[in-house]
């Protein structure tokens, strides 16, 4: 049995580690609150790009006739984009991605004849890494301060593998945004783009396009991928301080549970010590008597 000593020590260490998490929880609810102001600014803009598109696609074949639209008959070599976080204590966050990949991976290893594993963050490209896993990029700074500008530079280079034939399809795997203590991995189409499907009010809509049709809807359709990816990493990140938040949430009321147990474990103790030390003193008392 530990002596008081001993459990005074291990109370004291789970004390320290309580105060750690509770600054942690604190840390990732600030963040967790920036990011979804975040996604709650993006969305207007998005909501918006889609009825665009939507509107467009209905009125226009030039849309559904775009190279990043058609889709290819036979899927022989596909992207898959691991989307991951930079950090851990998150809780199953990461595990999630990585064992639903893994499983894709293995089912599905007969089914094209290339699967090029990409990954954003470090915990997916260093998992892959040590399974031996050959990944084409790593794209490390998209999460820490998310900038649509370099949502912009990744889509393009994702359109051009698309449209120079080099692959079939680009999926990107995630953690869809529920709430701070719901998270779902989906696999989401990124090329070939589906569009949105028109309101009726915006069948009778049209524009005036200057300077160049072709031109303007190939830029609408590109940025319209780049918002896509771009909402997409505004989701994880807030599902990633919402799944940290929780977790240190849960780690703290564990270690207050730990505490009290232990404290009565060394109540106890002390109490049976005392009660040795007064047969001791007891026993001591009548020896002399006799």
């Amino acid at each position: 049995m530990a002596t008081l000593k001993q459990i005074q020590k291990r109370i004291g260490a789970v004390k320290s580690t309580q105060q750690i998490t509770k600054a942690m929880k604190m840390v990732a609810a600030a963040k967790f609150r920036k990011a979804q102001e975040s996604v709650i600014r993006a969305r207007p803009f998005a909501r918006e790009m889609q009825r665009t598109l939507g509107r467009l696609a209905a009125i226009h074949t030039e849309v559904q006739e775009h190279p990043l639209v058609v889709k290819r008959e036979n899927i022989g070599k596909e992207d898959l984009f691991v989307l991951t976080s930079d950090r851990g204590l998150c809780g199953s966050f990461n595990s999630n991605v990585l064992r639903t990949v893994e499983h894709y991976l293995l089912d599905n290893q007969d089914h094209f004849t290339g699967i090029f594993l990409s990954t954003i963050g470090k915990k997916g490209f260093m998992y892959f890494k040590r399974q031996g896993v050959n990944i084409r990029q790593n794209v490390d700074d998209l999460l820490d301060k998310p900038v649509y500008s370099r949502a912009v530079e990744l889509a393009e280079d994702l359109a051009e593998r698309y449209t120079s034939g080099e692959v079939d399809r680009v999926t990107l795997v995630f953690n869809e945004f529920r709430s701070a203590v719901q998270q779902t991995v989906v696999f989401k189409t990124l090329l070939p783009l589906e569009p949105p499907q028109a309101g009726e009010d915006d069948l009778f809509v049209d524009y005036v396009y200057e300077p160049d049709k072709p031109a303007l809807l190939d830029r609408i359709v590109r940025r319209y991928l780049a918002n896509q990816l771009f909402m997409d990493v505004l989701e994880s990140v807030a599902s990633e301080h919402g799944a940290r938040m929780t977790a240190m949430e849960n780690a703290t009321e564990n270690a207050t549970e730990m505490i009290q147990d232990l404290t009565l474990v060394y109540n106890k103790a002390r109490q049976a010590a005392i009660t040795r030390e007064l047969m001791d003193i007891v026993g001591g008392a009548e020896a002399q008597q006799s």
